[in-house]
């Protein structure tokens, strides 16, 4: 690649939420090259990687997610362009937050103002569960209401580690309340509200689904869980193998990230109650589900296993692995073949369950 289009790829990707948002200020200046590996089967580790992957993975430098590089990886975050008209804008709107804590930010994405009981879906962002935002997200808000034709409300939930859970867990729900109490103002329809994210948003929004069923306020149609981040113990107390989770998301920065929620080391024998999806015991009675995640992202295993354990305990399940794919792969590599076929999974999958199709 030429050294213009090197920077070219850099700025559009980089600066605009590649790998969960974090910025190139505080990444390493090397290229991103990949654990070494742990294993003699293991020669080349872009070997289990898809072809068309891999030329962008080689641009992206590594990087170093710790208490110390976090503030600066917030600071330099930078939100994608939004979708011109007729792509659906987005609102900001402003509402009381749980007992004790300040207002909440949502953003809202009508795709047809003035309609009426239509699908909608509470998204919850990624980021880690220590950066990012809502109003970073846009873009992608913009896509799914267009093109699953569903008013989208995502959550501007505070972050870790300067608020540990249940913050974060309680500002979801408050969003998820206000849009049901709402629904007849947006034009939504109350039976047909799904929850969803992506990365540490799908793990946002497997929690969410859990607290919904045991507070039995609001029924969850649908969780639409894209690489969701579901199980703490993914790269601390339980290894993984060398070729998973070698690039974009680490197990070093699992632990970080996970920790940060917790309170506790990630991997500690007991956690907080409900905290963890992949820890919560019973899993009867959840939204239908559905899952995809790469081959070789660090989450893959985890995500396996809580399909495996929704199946067992009757929740109606979709699970889709990606051969070749690592973390975030789609927004690195957006026109990638690969990707337009996990655009359609989790496009077709949504628009299903909230009967648009």
């Amino acid at each position: 690649m030429k050294d213009e289009s090197r920077r070219e790829f850099l700025r559009n990707t980089l600066t605009s939420g590649i790998a969960l948002g974090f910025a190139p200020a505080i990444l390493s200046a090397q290229s991103n090259q990949p654990r070494p590996p742990q294993s003699a089967t293991i020669v080349d580790p872009y070997a289990v990687v898809d072809p068309e992957l891999v030329p962008a993975l080689k641009l992206l430098p590594t990087l170093k997610l710790n208490n110390e590089t976090l503030p600066l990886v917030r600071r330099q975050e930078l939100a994608p362009p939004l979708l011109p008209p007729p792509a659906p804008q987005p609102v900001e709107r402003h509402i009381p937050g749980p007992a004790g804590a300040p207002d909440l930010r949502l953003i809202i994405v009508d795709p047809a103002s003035g309609g009426k009981a239509r699908p909608a879906l509470l998204h919850t962002h990624g980021g880690g569960y220590v950066a990012r935002s809502a109003a970073l997200a846009m873009d992608f808000l913009q896509r799914v209401a267009q093109t699953c034709n569903c008013v989208v409300v995502s959550v501007d939930y505070r972050l870790a580690p300067e608020t540990r859970f249940p913050g974060s867990l309680e500002d979801n729900y408050t969003g998820l309340r206000w849009l049901y109490n709402n629904a007849d103002a947006l034009g939504v329809d109350r039976k047909r509200i799904a929850v969803g994210g992506e990365s540490a948003g799908g793990g946002h929004a497997a929690a969410l689904a859990i607290l919904a069923r045991d507070r039995k306020e609001i029924p969850i149609a649908f969780q639409l869980l894209i690489y969701p981040m579901l199980d703490d113990r993914t790269g601390s107390s339980r290894p993984v193998p060398p070729h998973i989770g070698t690039f974009v998301w680490t197990a070093e920065s699992n632990v970080f990230g996970w920790t940060s929620l917790l309170g506790v080391p990630a991997g500690s024998p007991r956690v907080p109650a409900g905290s963890v999806p992949a820890r919560v015991e019973n899993l009867a009675g959840l939204p239908p589900a559905f899952i995809v995640v790469g081959a070789i992202d660090l989450f893959v295993e985890e995500d396996t296993e809580y399909a495996r354990r929704l199946i067992a305990a009757g929740v109606p399940t979709e699970l889709h692995i990606v051969p070749g794919a690592y973390h975030a792969y789609d927004l690195l590599v957006p026109k990638a073949e690969v990707t337009g076929r996990f655009t359609e999974y989790w496009t077709t999958a949504l628009r299903r369950a909230l009967g648009n199709i």
